[in-house]
């Protein structure tokens, strides 16, 4: 079949958007026997990507990349061992990295068929969903009056958590930053809102608690919050830890990534027994590499929430290709809610 050349916006440097990306003509490497061609309408923009551009992500492939999770488009080219009906489907797919092109390479098992679903509303659906369901629903299940913590409540997994855990019958706590979310989060159902730029957000959920502790939580922000976190857990209570955004903002290099740990302490295994807690490390890359047929599963299953009305995808911005720099600026300033999706 040979290889394919394509456009794809490159991450050239760490950096700012700016400096970081760069528009240039790739060459593509042949399919795999169960990999197919997708010719790219979107794709999506998640954290990681963020954490990847300021050089903190250590999966991400070596610079030059292209970096990118999920894309919606055309399968146009298929390996020798893929069903032949897949050519000219209209597909959700997750990407090993290299979505941020115009025709991106996927597997035959992380693809779905979405026929005419919107692609913002499908890439909403995709790794930010997953996440959640994932943890929500396949790993360890969210149940009937739970109290749930939600970090980042506004973004694009803490819409879909705060959804899922609504639908359990949990109590929600949605942590945030800016009252203007705060309209979001309790029409999709939070019981609760946390700002903590108001003032420490552990000390305010304690008083709403009266005594009482959380079930469970939902951190991808690590660092500070991780110590916070685990002395509002009760017994049998789990903290899920998904990512590191407040590492984000470092600007020292290895001495602030040195800080990040220090401030998460340490845990002594013992500790967590004796005290019936638990923490539970998710990465949905390691999933995808490992596990393919769990995530999937957990796809499909997002999908069919979506289509039965259980869960709504919250749009928090639509971009052309040009404007990416601005996609990127405004997830990483941590003002955005919802999914934002870059469109060819």
């Amino acid at each position: 079949m040979g290889k394919t050349k394509t456009e794809a916006i490159v991450l050239v440097q760490k950096g700012k958007p700016e400096i970081a990306f760069k528009r240039q003509e790739i060459e593509l490497k042949e399919l795999n026997d169960h990999e197919v061609l997708i010719e790219s309408e979107a794709f999506g923009l998640n954290y990681a990507d963020v954490m990847a551009r300021n050089g903190l992500y250590k999966e991400a492939p070596p610079m030059p990349c292209v970096i990118g999770y999920e894309v919606v488009g055309k399968i146009v080219q298929i390996g020798k061992n893929v069903n032949s009906n897949w050519i000219g489907k209209r597909v959700l797919g997750f990407t090993r990295f290299g979505g941020y092109a115009q025709k991106v390479i996927s597997t035959d098992q992380a693809v779905v068929e979405i026929e005419t679903i919107d692609s913002s509303i499908a890439l909403a659906l995709c790794t930010q969903s997953v996440t959640a369901y994932y943890m929500a629903e396949y790993f360890s299940p969210i149940r009937k009056g739970d109290k749930v913590l939600i970090h980042a409540a506004a973004g694009g997994v803490g819409t879909i958590l705060i959804q899922l855990a609504k639908y359990k019958g949990a109590t929600v706590f949605a942590k945030m930053g800016d009252d203007h979310k705060r309209e979001l989060v309790e029409k999709l159902g939070a019981d609760h809102v946390i700002n903590y730029n108001q003032s420490n957000y552990a000390i305010q959920i304690e008083t709403i608690l009266e005594g009482a502790k959380l079930d469970i939580s939902y951190n991808p922000v690590g660092g500070s919050t991780f110590k916070q976190d685990l002395k509002l857990l009760g017994a049998s209570g789990k903290i899920y830890l998904f990512g590191g955004s407040e590492l984000s903002g470092g600007k020292w290099g290895i001495l602030s990534q040195l800080n990040f740990v220090k401030k998460m302490g340490l845990v002594i295994p013992i500790g967590l027994m004796m005290t019936s807690k638990n923490i539970l490390g998710v990465n949905m890359l390691k999933i995808a590499d490992q596990k393919p047929e769990v995530l999937s599963y957990c796809l499909n299953e997002v999908i069919d929430l979506f289509k039965k009305g259980i869960i709504s995808p919250q749009i928090g911005g639509e971009f052309s290709i040009d404007d990416i720099n601005q996609a990127h600026s405004l997830l990483e300033s941590g003002k955005s809610t919802g999914k934002i999706v870059v469109k060819w």
